[in-house]
C-alpha cells in the first residue's frame, strides 16, 4: 500500500487566525487588567485571587454598569479602580457602598485585614462601551425582545455616541429556533489588522428559555499614535458637565 507524501512545507501558504484584539495590542494602545508583579511561587495564587475579586464585583454590582475592573499591588495593599456607568450606585449614600465593597473584597481575598483603596471612575461615553452595550444587548435579549430590533438599536445608540466603526455578533438559538446559528453585522470601520487602532472587545452571555446566547461586540473608537492622548472622534456628541475625578477612597477600617 502507498501512502500519500506529506506536503512540501515551502509550498504551503500560510494560514490567518482569529486572535484576541485586546491582547494582541497589549502594550500599544490596551493596557493590563492587573498591574503587579509577583515571584513565580505566589503568581498563580494572586492571578486566581484577581478572578475572584473580578467575579465578586461584576456578580454584587451588576446593576451599577461596571464596564471594567483595574487591579494593582503594592506590598500589603490592594487598589481597586472600577470603571462605572452609574458611581452613585456603587458609592451608595455618604460612601457607605463603598464600605461594602471593601468588606467583600476582604472576605473574597480571605484577610479581613488586607488594606484595599477603592477608585470610582465614571464611564464617560457609555454607548461607545463595548461591554456596556454587550450588557444591554444581552439585558434586552433576556427580556424576549427580537434580536435583530435589539442589534438596530444597539448600533444606533454607538452611531450616536460618535463610535468610528462597530460590529456586532451574536451565536445561539436566536429567537428560539430549533438549529442553532450566528448572526453579524457591521457598522463603519472595524480595522483589526491594525495595531495602533483604539479596539474595544467585550463578550458577554444571555441567558434565555431556549438556552444561552454568546455575544460579541467590537468598537473602533480611533487609531491612537505614540504620545497622542485620546481624543473625543468627529461626530460625538459633547457632555454638558465635565468629566469627573476619579474619586478616591482609602482604607480607614484599621485606623483608630
Amino acid at each position: 500500500m502507498l501512502w500519500p507524501l506529506p506536503p512540501d512545507p515551502e509550498d504551503t501558504e500560510p494560514m490567518g487566525h482569529k486572535i484576541h484584539p485586546t491582547g494582541l495590542r497589549l502594550g500599544i494602545t490596551q493596557d493590563h487588567r492587573s498591574r503587579w508583579y509577583a515571584p513565580s511561587k505566589t503568581y498563580p495564587t494572586l492571578l486566581q485571587e484577581d478572578d475572584r475579586i473580578r467575579k465578586f464585583i461584576h456578580k454584587k454590582y451588576g446593576a451599577a454598569g461596571i464596564s471594567d475592573v483595574l487591579i494593582a499591588r503594592k506590598a500589603d495593599q490592594l487598589e481597586v479602580e472600577l470603571k462605572t456607568a452609574r458611581p452613585g450606585v456603587l458609592v451608595g449614600r455618604q460612601g457607605s457602598g463603598i464600605e461594602d465593597l471593601r468588606t467583600g473584597i476582604q472576605k473574597t481575598v480571605g484577610d479581613a485585614n488586607r488594606q484595599v483603596r477603592i477608585n470610582v471612575v465614571e464611564v464617560e461615553r457609555v454607548d461607545a462601551d463595548a461591554f456596556l452595550l454587550a450588557e444591554y444587548i444581552a439585558q434586552q435579549l433576556e427580556k424576549r425582545v427580537a434580536f435583530r430590533r435589539v442589534i438596530r438599536m444597539a448600533v444606533q445608540r454607538a452611531q450616536r455616541a460618535g463610535v468610528l466603526g462597530l460590529k456586532i455578533q451574536v451565536s445561539g438559538r436566536l429567537n428560539g429556533a430549533e438549529i442553532a446559528r450566528t448572526e453579524w453585522t457591521r457598522e463603519g470601520r472595524v480595522p483589526l489588522h491594525t495595531l495602533r487602532a483604539d479596539i474595544d472587545y467585550a463578550t458577554k452571555l444571555a441567558s434565555t428559555t431556549y438556552g444561552v446566547l454568546g455575544i460579541k461586540v467590537w468598537v473602533f473608537k480611533g487609531e491612537v499614535l505614540p504620545g497622542q492622548k485620546e481624543q473625543l472622534p468627529v461626530g460625538a456628541a459633547p457632555r454638558r458637565r465635565t468629566s469627573r475625578q476619579p474619586q478616591q477612597f482609602e482604607d480607614r477600617s484599621n485606623q483608630e
